[in-house]
């Protein structure tokens, strides 16, 4: 009997399990049908720390929010309408943020007494049986079993058959949304085309799942979600690494120069690199390097030899480039330098997101060292940070550091591919050849206090490069301090004159002035959204505004600012782009902080920010 489909705005699913049960594919399937119905949405992949935890542990848990629907998506969502949880550990990890009266489906399978010991929970307690699971709709199935069942005959032994056990809850998932199963037979088709069994076995797992949602009594609700009304274009679903991937490309065409990437793997950044070594075709050079160190200083060799010298990594790497960061400062030489950034100090939260090195971005070299910072605020974001960033570093000749976190590296929502014609134009000039001998200025600067780029080779172009000082105008060494405190100075008020060319800060959403200023950066820009977008339609007098350049500032940032009688800056860390805030301009800002490697929740800014302007 046919089931009539309820629609819904919008739907929260979290997907979890062990490392090997596949969520992070059968959630990424699911956000790649759910692109093409033309829903807004917004993910959250959740990795463990460790490579491959003890399979049933709490600390083995991966698991990937989904936040889909017919209105504007800001975050991944903060309470789940439903979780799947193949294992116990999955479960007691995650049913604390499944909504009363949400839906909990489960892989029976994974609750015998091994994995019940394993997750920690009581020698007699057992929440399939008790009244752990009390208010929410649950919908037991015997996946494993039921896995194993419907690919019958197949050759492939029993690990590989219980391989197929996401495809059975992906099918049990898009016959719930009233999805066709189209998309991912094509995924399944290209993937393991040379590998017909394993094809044969996921297909029918698929087919199994979606026809069990079709029959069994207790999935008697079906959902449609409307689509999303988004500008016209056409779209995909990309994250926040990718998109910088692309950004970097463009702008290595763009500029009309080649992009040379020297990197190091490390989580959250390896896959820019993985990225940009698919794409020789556009004239990319990749290198992995043995180490950190090494990574940077290639891509400065690079920017030397009059590439686009680019180069990743997360925080330990970071203080690790430190040195080599400052040489290009000496060099005044342009370089981008990634920075997507996790839980520290030391390894840290290695898989988990935090915006926790502002400070090290800001301040974190030796000597007088300023830099310009440019953030990314969103995974889409990604692509035209990217792109502004190497903008900076050729045409003012300067380091930049590009600020993403793993949430915006990992996480996607929809991106309207960008018209090649509303791509803004960059242009590079290199130093011409000198006829004269010993006439070329190596430190002869411009309107904007950038010095000329001089290929090596190039005759008449002879100079002294180096990381002591220079001399100004000759590029001599110099050990003058007159000269050196010139020199600093100089460098320092080269980024500062970068606010000349960048746009003003505008208001993302809500008031130009009022009672409170949510003032963001980074990955807090769609709980902000939504934040601002609720207060103000409750009659509240707030504004979202949201930075995309940390050094230097728009040029009309504090007269915004103290147009409200209160500045709220929320951040993933304990407070550094307050502290850089209030030192700068003397405004008395309010932090908002979290640090337990998760994005800010809706609700409990919703709080911070309504109490606030409750209390007037």
């Amino acid at each position: 009997m046919a089931t009539q489909a309820q629609e819904k705005k919008s739907v929260i699913i979290k997907f979890a399990g062990d490392s090997g049960d596949g969520m992070q594919l059968t959630g990424g399937l699911f956000t790649d049908d759910t692109a093409f119905t033309g829903s807004d949405l917004s993910t959250f992949p959740d990795f463990p720390a460790e490579i491959r935890a003890p399979i049933g542990t709490l600390a083995g848990v991966s698991g990937f929010q989904l936040h889909f629907g017919s209105q504007r998506i800001f975050t991944p969502g903060d309470r789940f309408d439903v979780l799947v949880a193949m294992n116990a550990a999955a479960l007691k990890s995650n049913l604390k943020m499944v909504k009363k009266g949400g839906t909990v489906i489960l892989s029976e399978d994974g609750f015998d007494s091994k994995n019940l010991r394993l997750a920690k929970y009581e020698e007699t307690q057992n929440p399939l049986e008790d009244d752990t699971l009390e208010g929410y709709e649950v919908l037991k199935i015997q996946v494993t079993k039921m896995t194993r069942e419907s690919i019958g005959e197949s050759p492939l032994g029993t690990k590989e058959r219980d391989r197929c056990k996401n495809m059975f809850v992906l099918g049990f998932l898009l016959w719930r949304y009233s999805r066709s199963l189209d998309t991912t037979l094509k995924f399944l088709n290209a993937k393991f085309k040379s590998k017909p069994d394993i094809l044969d076995a996921n297909i029918k797992a698929l087919q199994a799942g979606y026809n069990l949602a079709d029959t069994m009594e207790l999935a008697s609700d079906r959902y449609t979600v409307a689509p999303a009304e988004l500008e016209k274009g056409s779209y995909r679903s990309i994250n926040g690494n990718d998109a910088i991937v692309l950004g970097l490309i463009v702008a290595s065409k763009k500029l009309g120069i080649p992009l040379f990437y020297g990197s190091y793997p490390i989580t959250p950044a390896s896959s820019i690199l993985h990225g940009l070594s698919k794409h020789k075709n556009f004239g990319v050079r990749t290198f992995q390097a043995e180490d950190e160190i090494a990574a940077v200083a290639s891509a400065i060799g690079a920017s030397y030899g009059g590439n686009l010298g680019v180069t990743g990594t997360s925080g330990p790497g970071l203080a690790l480039k430190g040195e080599a960061m400052g040489l290009a400062v000496m060099l005044e030489m342009p370089l981008v330098v990634i920075d997507v950034q996790r839980g520290g100090p030391s390894t840290g939260l290695p898989t988990k997101t935090e915006q926790s090195d502002l400070l090290q971005a800001m301040y974190g070299r030796n000597g007088e060292c300023p830099l310009p910072i440019v953030s990314c605020s969103r995974p889409s974001d990604c692509f035209e940070a990217a792109m502004e960033a190497c903008r900076i570093a050729v045409q003012h000749m300067t380091p930049v550091l590009l600020l993403s976190d793993g949430y915006i590296a990992n996480g996607a929502e929809p991106w309207r591919y960008p018209k090649a014609s509303d791509m803004p134009e960059m242009k590079v000039e290199f130093a011409k050849q000198n006829g004269e001998a010993n006439q070329f200025m190596p430190y002869q600067r411009d309107e904007k206090l950038a010095r000329p780029w001089a290929i090596p080779g190039t005759p008449g172009l002879l100079h002294r490069i180096g990381g002591i000082e220079k001399e100004d105008v000759t590029g001599n060494i110099s050990y003058d301090a007159a000269n050196h405190e010139h020199m600093v100075k100089t460098r320092e008020r080269k980024v500062e004159l970068i606010a000349n060319y960048i746009p003003e800060q505008k208001i993302e959403s809500g008031h130009e002035s009022g009672d409170v200023l949510l003032l963001g950066w980074g990955s807090t820009y769609g709980v902000c959204e939504s934040v601002t977008h609720i207060l103000t339609e409750m009659g509240h007098k707030v504004g979202h505004a949201h930075l995309r350049y940390l050094r230097p500032f728009p040029a009309n940032l504090e007269a915004m600012m103290r147009g409200f009688k209160t500045v709220v800056i929320p951040e993933i860390n304990n407070g550094q782009l307050v502290k850089i805030i209030r030192d700068k301009f003397l405004l008395p800002a309010v932090p908002f902080n979290k640090i337990q490697g998760t994005p800010i929740a809706h609700e409990e800014l919703f709080e911070f920010i309504l109490n606030l302007v409750d209390k007037g």
